[in-house]
């Protein structure tokens, strides 16, 4: 659980640093357009803070931590949220800096932090399966 709070404290903070970077780097840049940059704040807050807050409640009621199913979620959501949202500042400040055209690279990585985050979903399903359905067998019980 200990470090389910420290995964949500740092995203939290990492997401308000990237709102003030957002807002810095484009008015230092004199920049008023759209970039990847503007996201990267609510993806922190929603995809790092919230769902590492939703998960630490999910482990203190069912006790979900304890699984190797839970490790794989841990290890692999984050690595890919991190790979995901690197590529975005990566994106966003090309974009801030004029480069309408992109290397293959920045999608194809960013595919590799989605399908991470994807197996990181799927991991964390697999360790809430036995806990949920123990505590269905009690309630009927």
């Amino acid at each position: 659980m200990k470090k389910l709070y420290v995964a949500a404290a740092v995203y939290a903070t990492l997401g308000l640093l990237a709102g003030l970077f957002y807002r810095t780097y484009t008015v230092a840049q004199d920049f008023t357009g759209s970039t990847q940059l503007a996201v990267t704040h609510t993806h922190l807050l929603a995809l790092g803070f919230m769902v590492m807050l939703i998960v630490l409640a999910l482990d203190a009621t069912l006790k979900i931590s304890g699984s190797r199913s839970f490790s794989w979620f841990f290890a692999t959501y984050n690595a890919g949220l991190l790979l995901t949202v690197g590529v975005m500042v990566w994106h966003g400040m090309l974009q801030v800096q004029g480069e309408t055209e992109v290397s293959g690279a920045v999608p194809g990585i960013a595919g590799l932090g989605h399908i991470l985050l994807t197996v990181g979903m799927v991991a964390l399903l697999v360790s809430l399966r036995a806990p949920v359905r123990d505590a269905v067998a009690r309630r009927q019980a």
